[in-house]
């Protein structure tokens, strides 16, 4: 259909265009991505056999949708992308408030105007990207914002009285007529408001300071929740919840691959940043790791969540850390370090909400030991696994390097800011590590070798096997009794 040639409502009927309800449209258009095998919901990853199923046989059902799940779980992002199965572009009465379809036209300016001009009446055509609206509940929301309310200032203008509906000012919902329209945070939305809802997603009546409009809304509601938010600052309404036809659970990533493409897809890094460092790939597990150990840590509460955020904000920091020490040291280029992890640390300080263990903790220690509790994860998933206790005389991989710390007379400094050939040199020289890696990781590609080195003395600092003080310059590594006996 060439839509340019069509600027008015005979026109229209000429071409054949039949309305249909939103609902309809999506649900059409959905059926054609999945007979095509097309991606339906793009750049949204781990929901592929879990959500997305649930949200497109919601969509198949014509319901209105409920997305609840904790932050970061990409509620929002799912309702934007449902404006990809509407139809590209649809008609519109020219001049209308509430997007008015030409053949079934609902206000009473529309329906006057195709009475007065009949084929004449001119139309617009509306592409889908401005068929989103979107709002966020706050307890400061009012039905007149929503629904709708009497203008005096129209009434004044056009000299009428209030008992005429023409002094009608339409909220938001009536103005999102053929769009998505979504509320986010929905328990936040007041009881009363929630109430006024009822009838929109029933049978489309609206009811403005007494008017009683039939106003058949067409409209696709999606709603989203946090649980926590039914027990912290409001809830659902019962018969509301009724009304909603679809309720969808979201979960985080299940796994550090999925962790890690999501967190790929939405960093925001510089060019520079991306052609300058290199970061190894254990750098990445490590980063998605800190975020799961933090979902399953007993300093953080639970029931708030660990939002996807705080992998992508971490990442962003520890790049721009690496960065900062380049520029520094002026190296051009550089690869990232596990010291570089100590600037993650504000992006988890800002994400996660602590308990009151965690608050005594502090939030910076509960950050650098959820790094810690990562290292020791990943490290024996790599490495043989360090016992607690071992038999007098047993051998491990791990003596020759403990005993290379035992025999340095001072600790061995890793400092922040020392440029890269400095920091090989440095971590060469502990040459029992060498050995430990060309047995175990005989494969790791040549630029992730440093990282590697540096992350095998981090985990020992976690198995007990060498002790680690954090100070203004770096980080210094010791065997934890050498000092003890040298003092003897």
């Amino acid at each position: 259909m060439n839509i340019s040639a069509i600027t008015t409502l005979g026109a229209l009927k000429k071409a054949g265009y039949k309305y249909q309800s939103i609902k309809d449209e999506l649900r059409n258009n959905l059926i054609e991505k999945l007979k095509e095998e097309e991606e339906t919901f793009e750049g949204v990853h781990g929901y592929e056999h879990t959500v997305i199923p649930e949200l497109e046989r919601a969509i198949l059902s014509r319901h209105n949708i409920n997305l609840l799940g904790l932050r970061g779980q990409a509620k929002t992002r799912l309702a934007r992308l449902m404006v990809n199965l509407l139809d590209e572009y649809i008609p519109v009465v020219e001049g209308s408030e509430i997007n008015d379809d030409p053949q079934r036209p609902l206000s009473r300016y529309a329906t006057e105007l195709i009475k007065e001009k009949g084929d004449d009446t001119p139309i617009v055509w509306l592409h889908r990207s401005e068929r989103f609206a979107e709002k966020l509940a706050t307890p400061d929301v009012t039905v007149a914002d929503i629904i709708g309310d009497v203008d005096p200032i129209k009434a004044a203008n056009l000299k009428l009285s209030y008992a005429d509906d023409r002094v009608i000012h339409y909220g938001m919902i009536p103005r999102a007529n053929r769009c998505i329209f979504v509320i986010n945070e929905l328990p936040d939305l007041q009881a009363r408001i929630q109430v006024a809802l009822f009838n929109i997603l029933q049978e489309g009546d609206i009811q403005i300071r007494g008017f009683k409009l039939r106003l058949p809304l067409d409209i696709q509601f999606v709603f989203t929740a946090n649980p926590e938010d039914y027990t912290n600052r409001g809830s659902i309404v019962t018969p509301l919840k009724d009304r909603i036809g679809s309720q969808i659970l979201t979960h985080y990533p299940q796994d550090l691959e999925t962790a890690k493409l999501i967190t790929q897809q939405e960093a925001k890094l510089d060019a520079r940043q991306a052609e300058n460092i290199v970061v190894p790939e254990l750098a990445k597990d490590l980063l998605e790791q800190v975020a799961f150990e933090a979902r399953e840590s007993e300093f953080i509460d639970a029931k708030s969540g660990v939002s996807a955020r705080l992998g992508i904000t971490a990442y962003e920091n520890l790049l721009s850390t690496a960065e900062r020490r380049a520029l520094q040291c002026e190296d051009e280029n550089t690869t990232v370090r596990m010291g570089d992890f100590m600037g993650i640390i504000p992006s988890i300080t800002g994400k996660v909400e602590l308990v009151y263990e965690g608050e005594q903790e502090g939030a910076s220690v509960v950050a650098y030991n959820l790094i810690g509790d990562a290292v020791k994860t990943l490290f024996v998933e790599l490495f043989p696994k360090i016992e607690k206790l071992k038999k007098e005389g047993d051998a491990t991989p791990y003596d020759d390097i403990v005993s290379w710390f035992f025999n340095q007379k001072e600790g061995f400094e890793l400092l922040d800011d020392v440029p890269d050939r400095d920091y090989q040199q440095l971590l060469d020289s502990i040459q029992p590590l060498d050995a430990l890696l060309e047995e175990y990781a005989p494969d790791i590609p040549a630029s992730d070798t440093y990282f590697l080195k540096e992350f095998v003395l981090w985990a020992l600092v976690e198995f007990k096997q060498l002790s680690k003080y954090r100070f203004t310059e770096g980080i210094q590594f010791k065997d934890p009794y050498g000092s003890f006996f040298g003092g003897i």
